[in-house]
């Protein structure tokens, strides 16, 4: 049994989340998170475009007033923004690749470097310093980053996100052999989700 974290770094609402993550950690020490890549946006070297732009920052600040999530906006003016998240998936896959047990690690420091540090996560600079920052060896990050068998699995996770039927991120799916039930999709508290997973561990009678 495991739960599936859907989800990309580079999504608000997962990073709205993230107390909510820590808290199934805190509650259920044994039950294996995995981490799946959701993929909200694919590979562009344009700029996003100004309109885009503002509404993101308008999400940004709802996500503020609504949950006290912190952001810091300098963003939108230290960096150049692209509309591509694609990238920092394929970094936690690697990460996780190279060490296991990393991909926690990598989102959680994605998360920090694009939401409280403005710096750009869809920059290849910025993931292999992130990489190095844990302990990973930069180049061989580097090489697993742009590689054949990285693709192959971001895109398996895109496949699995998809037969899950996720309707938005960030999502969970709790997984006992090959039946998946749902416990969220989108933001919800801790308090929520826990609730949800204890009834949906009782019912199955695994709680």
């Amino acid at each position: 049994m495991q739960l599936l974290y859907i989800m990309d770094p580079m999504c608000s609402w997962c990073w709205a989340f993230s107390p909510t993550i820590d808290a199934i950690k805190q509650q259920f020490p044994n039950l294996p998170i995995t981490y799946v890549m959701g993929g909200l946006a694919a590979d562009s070297e344009s700029t996003m475009p100004a309109e885009q732009q503002e509404a993101i920052q308008s999400i940004w600040s709802q996500i503020e007033a609504k949950t006290g999530t912190r952001f810091n906006h300098d963003f939108w003016t230290k960096c150049t923004p692209r509309r591509s998240t694609w990238q920092a998936c394929r970094a936690i896959l690697a990460a996780e690749n190279i060490q296991s047990g990393a991909a926690p690690g990598m989102a959680r420091a994605i998360q920090h470097a694009y939401y409280l540090e403005a710096k750009n996560p869809s920059d290849n600079a910025t993931l292999i310093a992130l990489a190095e920052s844990l302990g990973i060896d930069p180049s061989e990050f580097s090489k697993q980053l742009n590689s054949t068998s990285i693709q192959q699995e971001f895109e398996e996770n895109l496949r699995v996100s998809q037969q899950l039927d996720v309707s938005g991120f960030p999502a969970l799916r709790l997984l006992e052999g090959q039946q998946a039930t749902r416990v969220s999709d989108g933001y919800s508290s801790p308090d929520d989700v826990i609730k949800r997973l204890n009834n949906t561990l009782k019912a199955g009678n695994r709680g």
